[in-house]
């Protein structure tokens, strides 16, 4: 069994995500608490008690699944689990870098903090959303985005075979999801973002991530991370500073960072963080791998479980 770790990104989120496992475990209680020390953002509060509304602003959903995604992670040291890669859908990637230890928990969390509120901040202007197409390929996707006369919309994520998120005005983005089903998409889904991520609008933000990107330190890799922008594996002479600025205006590769992770040879997934959708893509690309996901504490033990006797498909 080869293991690799895959961690969600914003639109997974959901009042009281991860309650049972804060309720349950220490070490999950502390990672909130240090969170709170180093950001004096009350995350707990905001996760648990707060509504969908406010959880969802980009400057709280990111620093709230980034803390349940590393709580997680502190309940899963202590079973010395062996993982090949990890990789994170766009914010997720942050969580990667971090477990894989180039990234220090501390400068993690302010980054990611900063990161949510430049996106926020520094969003311009307008009405904007984000939709997945279901059932088209790159090329039809691409041409949907270029027909649209209604204002700007482009490709963002191309998460897995048959789905691809598309982002910009909301007018623009309403008007691709019919051009798309008119050239044959099975469906076409408005998702819970409230910005124009992955694409050229977010520019401003881009340059002012660089600037507080300067501020952190990068360290060896202690494991493998796949990245975001072209689906590759991290390599030590990288730029990770230039390449997490540009990760925000550029699509994210999900896909491709998936096959690449099945070239290194993993065959189980863990999904670590709120909901069940990087699963889903794992399966969309090849059904037969182990794919398991942890989100509370029946599917912590329930992984757990599968993986001490050697991995079975759920």
């Amino acid at each position: 069994m080869k293991i690799g770790f895959l961690f969600p990104g914003q639109g997974a989120q959901s009042v009281g995500m991860g309650k049972d496992l804060y309720d349950e475990y220490e070490e999950y209680r502390n990672v909130y608490k240090r969170v709170k020390q180093l950001t004096d953002v009350d995350v707990a509060d905001i996760t648990f008690n707060s509504s969908e509304d406010v959880l969802s602003q980009t400057k709280n959903t990111q620093i709230c699944i980034l803390t349940m995604s590393f709580a997680i992670l502190e309940l899963l040291k202590k079973e010395n689990i062996e993982v090949v890669a990890s990789c994170g859908l766009s914010l997720g990637e942050y969580s990667a870098l971090i477990n894989s230890g180039a990234i220090s928990f501390e400068d993690g969390v302010q980054i990611v903090k900063k990161r949510g509120e430049l996106m926020q901040e520094l969003c311009p202007k307008g009405n904007w959303s984000m939709s997945a197409i279901l059932g088209l390929d790159e090329d039809s996707v691409f041409k949907v985005c270029n027909d649209v006369k209604s204002g700007f919309v482009a490709p963002a994520n191309f998460n897995c075979p048959g789905q691809i998120v598309i982002s910009g005005e909301k007018e623009a983005v309403v008007e691709a999801m019919e051009k798309a089903k008119e050239l044959g998409a099975k469906r076409a889904i408005e998702l819970k973002t409230s910005g124009p991520f992955h694409t050229k609008m977010l520019k401003e933000a881009s340059i002012e991530l660089k600037k507080e990107l300067e501020n952190i330190s990068i360290n060896s890799f202690e494991s493998k991370v796949i990245k975001n922008i072209d689906g590759k594996e991290y390599l030590e002479n990288d730029d990770i500073k230039s390449i997490l600025s540009a990760h925000i205006i550029n699509p994210v590769k999900f896909e491709q960072s998936l096959k690449t992770m099945i070239d290194m040879g993993i065959d189980t997934f863990i999904e670590i963080g709120p909901g069940k959708t990087l699963s889903g893509f794992v399966k969309k690309v090849n059904k037969d791998f182990n794919v398991y996901n942890i989100n509370n504490v029946d599917s912590l033990k329930n992984t757990l479980n599968q993986i001490s006797v050697g991995g079975k498909n759920e």
